[in-house]
């Protein structure tokens, strides 16, 4: 009996035909409680839809509103095989050296003459190319200057495609990270890069050839207006050639940018503005 009795309780609670009650409710409560409810996601996804809308209207398109400043730009190196930063091959062992210059031939293809031409503008030199916008009026999309895989010289691999990997006198490439609105160098004095040796391997390193000439970054390439400001941008590049490397040891190599206007590390990354790499040529033919 007592448990007839608990289930006609369920049952009764349930649907209650007395009170005309479901789950305790009337239909007309559990109406105003849908109601309040509607209402109440309504109000929040409008006050979301607003918050949005007013924070997108401080957005530009083209450039960031808000930009965390980098005083010092980081460097990379082209050819890069993995994340460890080291250049080691054999001039005997074709394979070991081919996929550097074929990682170079990838990377320096938009820079061809002829892509560079259709693409982009012959600039002045040794000035910052300033492209300001009127107001609200935005001069976009903005040109960018031509880089022409030429201005590398014996390390474009127009002349030698090999970029001197099979004669144990190799190319690198070194770029600055693109940093929007930088202007690099100051009272006209063009930012350049400079490599060494590490202490230790200061004997090793032997003598250096930088393409352009000083391995300076001309003026013209800055400042960077951003991706969609300035679609076709060429990063300007510094290639590097070492003639008479120590071989068959490791030679730990730093370079950096030397600018009047960019100091060298911070308190974040004290690695900003330079860039280490190992290099090892060997020759023994075993």
């Amino acid at each position: 009996m007592a448990k007839d009795g608990e289930k006609g309780e369920w049952k009764e609670f349930i649907w209650n035909p007395r009170t005309r009650e479901f789950l305790g409710r009337t239909a007309s409560s559990w109406g105003l409680i849908i109601l309040f409810y509607i209402v109440f996601y309504i109000f929040l996804a409008g006050l979301f839809a607003l918050t949005m809308y007013v924070m997108l209207q401080t957005l530009d398109d083209h450039k960031p509103t808000w930009q965390d400043r980098l005083s010092t730009p980081g460097m990379v190196i082209r050819p890069k095989a993995d994340e460890t930063f080291e250049i080691v091959y054999n001039i005997h062992d074709t394979e070991s050296w081919d996929m550097y210059a074929q990682a170079l031939d990838k990377f320096l293809g938009p820079y061809n003459n002829s892509a560079q031409a259709q693409k982009n503008d012959e600039c002045v030199p040794d000035k910052h190319f300033l492209q300001e916008d009127s107001g609200d009026v935005k001069n976009n999309p903005k040109r960018s200057c031509q880089f022409n895989r030429t201005f590398l010289e014996e390390c474009s691999g127009i002349n030698d495609r090999y970029y001197g990997y099979h004669e144990g006198k190799p190319c690198i490439i070194i770029k600055l990270n693109r940093v929007i609105g930088m202007l690099p160098g100051k009272d006209g004095q063009a930012p350049f890069v400079t490599c060494g040796a590490k202490r230790e391997d200061s004997e090793k390193i032997g003598e250096l050839m930088y393409f352009p000439p000083n391995g300076t970054f001309n003026l013209m390439y800055y400042p960077y207006y951003g991706k969609k400001a300035q679609v076709n941008y060429s990063q300007p590049l510094v290639a590097v050639k070492f003639l008479n490397v120590t071989t068959n040891q490791d030679v730990n190599i730093e370079c950096k940018i030397n600018a009047n206007n960019i100091p060298l590390g911070n308190e974040r990354d004290k690695f900003a503005g330079r860039v280490s790499f190992k290099l090892r040529i060997n020759t023994n033919t075993n």
